[in-house]
C-alpha cells in the first residue's frame, strides 16, 4: 500500500496495511533544515525551499503525507497584516499589526488574494510537491478556518469580547471569513492537495465548548460540503469538552492535543470522525527520548488512533531522532502484533 493510499484511507477510518504516520501541521525542525538544505525564513517565502523542507517529512521521518505550510501567518499577510517572517531559522513568523481595530469593521479581502506572495508561494509549493511526490505520497494543504482568521485580523481580545458583547456581529464576521477559507482551500486542491488541514483554534483556553457549537459547527459543516477533499480539523489545547460537537462537523479527521488522552479522545469521537496525533510535543518530542516517543505511540495505537504523529506543529529544536521514532515505533508495534 502506498503512503498516499494509506494516509487517505486512514482519514476516513478505512482498511490499511498499518496505521498511517503523519501530521496536518508542521514537522519542520532546525535539524531537518540542515538535512534538506532548506531553512526559515526562506521556507515561508520561496516555493522551492518550502517544498524541499516539506519533503523531509517523508524522506527523513518516513511519514505518509507532506504539509508545506509552517505557520499561521500566510493568510494574515495576504489580508494586509504586518508580519515579521523572522531573521533566523529558529524563529517563527508572527503577526505584528492587525488590519482591524474593532469587530464592527469588515475585513478587507483583496480581489487578488490568491496572487499575494504569501498565498502564491503555498500554491506553487504544492504544485512542486505534487509533481515530485503526488503519485506516491499524500499532499496536505492548510487553510485557516474563520475563527483563526478572525484572531489574526482583529486580535484575540477583540474576538473574545465580541462573543459576549456582540455575538451576532461576530457570527457575521465568521460567515464572511469562511469564504476566505473556501477560496484558499479550493486553490490548494486545484494545485494538487489531497487533503486540507483547517486550523480553527477555538480552544478551551479561550471559550466554553458551546461556543464551538454556536459559532463554528454550522460553518465547519458547510466547509466540508464546499471543499472537495478530506478535511482535518486542528484545535490546540484541551478539546474533550467539545468533541461531542466536533464529531458532528462532517470533518474527516480531528487532529487533537495530548491534553486529552488517546483513550478519552477515541471514546468521545466515536465512529463519526478519525483521529490524528497522540505524541506530546513539549515534553516527549522536544525533551524526551525515542523510547518515550515509542511509549506514547503504543498507547495511541492501543486506543485506536488512525493516524499517529505529533499533536501540533513541532518545536523547532525537536531532535530528528525523536520524530523518526514515530514511524519506527509503529512498525515495531505492528511487527509484534503480527508476529
Amino acid at each position: 500500500m502506498t503512503p498516499k493510499r494509506r494516509f487517505l484511507a486512514s482519514l476516513y477510518g478505512g482498511r490499511v496495511d498499518r496505521p498511517a504516520v503523519g501530521s496536518a501541521t508542521s514537522v519542520a525542525t532546525v535539524e531537518l533544515m540542515d538535512e534538506m538544505d532548506a531553512s526559515f525564513p526562506e521556507a515561508h517565502l520561496d516555493p522551492k525551499v518550502m517544498a524541499r523542507l516539506a519533503s523531509g517529512a517523508y524522506e527523513v521521518f518516513n511519514m505518509d503525507n507532506l504539509m508545506p505550510v509552517y505557520s499561521v501567518t500566510q493568510e494574515a499577510a495576504a489580508l494586509g497584516c504586518q508580519v515579521n517572517w523572522g531573521s533566523s531559522r529558529d524563529e517563527m513568523p508572527e503577526v505584528r499589526s492587525r488590519i482591524c481595530t474593532s469587530i464592527d469593521e469588515d475585513v478587507p479581502v483583496p480581489d487578488d488574494f490568491l496572487a499575494k506572495p504569501s498565498i502564491k508561494v503555498v500554491l506553487d509549493a504544492i504544485r512542486l510537491l505534487k509533481k515530485e511526490y503526488g503519485h506516491h505520497v499524500s499532499i496536505t494543504g492548510k487553510a485557516l478556518g474563520p475563527w483563526s482568521l478572525a484572531l489574526s485580523a482583529y486580535g484575540v481580545e477583540e474576538v473574545l469580547i465580541a462573543t459576549i458583547d456582540k455575538p451576532d456581529r461576530l457570527a457575521r464576521v465568521l460567515k464572511d471569513l469562511k469564504e476566505v477559507t473556501i477560496m484558499f482551500g479550493r486553490a490548494q486542491i486545484e494545485a494538487g492537495a489531497d487533503s486540507l488541514c483547517v486550523p480553527d483554534h477555538l480552544t478551551a483556553d479561550l471559550c466554553r465548548p458551546e461556543a464551538y457549537a454556536d459559532y463554528l459547527l454550522p460553518i465547519h459543516f458547510e466547509l466540508q460540503q464546499q471543499l472537495d477533499c478530506p478535511l482535518i480539523l486542528h484545535i490546540c489545547g484541551y478539546s474533550l469538552d467539545r468533541l461531542q460537537y466536533i464529531r458532528q462537523s462532517g470533518m474527516a479527521c480531528f487532529h487533537y492535543d495530548t491534553k486529552v488522552s488517546a483513550k478519552d479522545a477515541r471514546e468521545a469521537a466515536g465512529e463519526e470522525i478519525s483521529l490524528m496525533g497522540g505524541v506530546n510535543n513539549p515534553s516527549t518530542l522536544l525533551f524526551g527520548s525515542p523510547d518515550a516517543v515509542a511509549k506514547e505511540v503504543y498507547e495511541a495505537l492501543e486506543a485506536g488512533i488512525e493516524i499517529i504523529g505529533p499533536e501540533c506543529a513541532v518545536p523547532l529544536r525537536t531532535p530528528n531522532e525523536n520524530l523518526k521514532a514515530i514511524a519506527s515505533a509503529v512498525d515495531e508495534y505492528m511487527a509484534g502484533k503480527n508476529g
